[in-house]
């Protein structure tokens, strides 16, 4: 950016105008902290808001202009020395198959169907699974991705924990999704292990870019 012409461009600017931010937050198996769920349901105190805010100064309208290149020829140097396709998106592109494999684990049907039964016998949906409910539309997300924090949303989420916890669901979700990988991992082995090396060249052209920067 200094060479482009503009030498006190801020290490983390902000955008020119804020733009929305749809979030959804939580673990990978929904709802788990009872207290939160109490409180919150299925968002967050928004005291803490999850989103990061950059502590540079806005991005000029000339800065913004000439940012995207200056930002694309960071990510090439970062990216030096490894195959974007093959190696740097493998484990991702594997871990949405691995997720549909899990899914579709009979043990985890099961798991999910009694956990549903559960929330319904409380007077609430009967949702197919825990993802279901904690992206119910009904809770009515904002552009952050928090809730309003309902009666209604705050009971829903504090059963779907409760059933959690009395059939052990989190428990079957994480062997099966454990055991999937696994496998998956010994299937292919040594596509993980580029990936892994990938992961290490990109760790190391970063190390080599801080100290060039002091």
């Amino acid at each position: 950016m200094a060479d482009r012409g503009h030498p006190d461009f801020p290490l983390d600017p902000r955008y020119p105008s804020d733009p929305l931010v749809a979030v959804a937050v939580g673990t990978d198996y929904g709802a788990l902290d009872l207290e939160a769920a109490h409180r919150w349901g299925y968002g967050w105190d928004p005291a803490q808001h999850p989103v990061s805010v950059p502590r540079g100064r806005r991005m000029t309208d000339a800065e913004y202009a000439d940012w995207p290149d200056c930002n694309a020829e960071a990510n090439r140097r970062l990216m030096h020395g490894i195959d974007l396709k093959r190696d740097w998106l493998y484990a991702g592109t594997r871990a949405i198959e691995i997720d549909k494999a899990v899914k579709r684990d009979p043990r985890l049907r099961a798991a999910w169907d009694q956990w549903s039964r559960c929330v319904a016998a409380q007077g609430f949906t009967r949702y197919p699974d825990p993802g279901a409910a904690f992206a119910d539309h009904a809770w009515q997300r904002d552009s952050s991705g928090n809730t309003r924090h309902t009666r209604r949303e705050r009971a829903t989420a504090v059963a779907d924990v409760i059933c959690k916890r009395r059939h052990h669901t989190v428990e079957v979700w994480h062997a099966v999704r454990a055991q999937q990988q696994a496998a998956d991992i010994a299937r292919h082995r040594d596509r993980y292990t580029a990936g892994l090396q990938a992961l290490r060249t990109y760790r190391a052209n970063i190390a080599e870019v801080l100290r060039k920067l002091g």
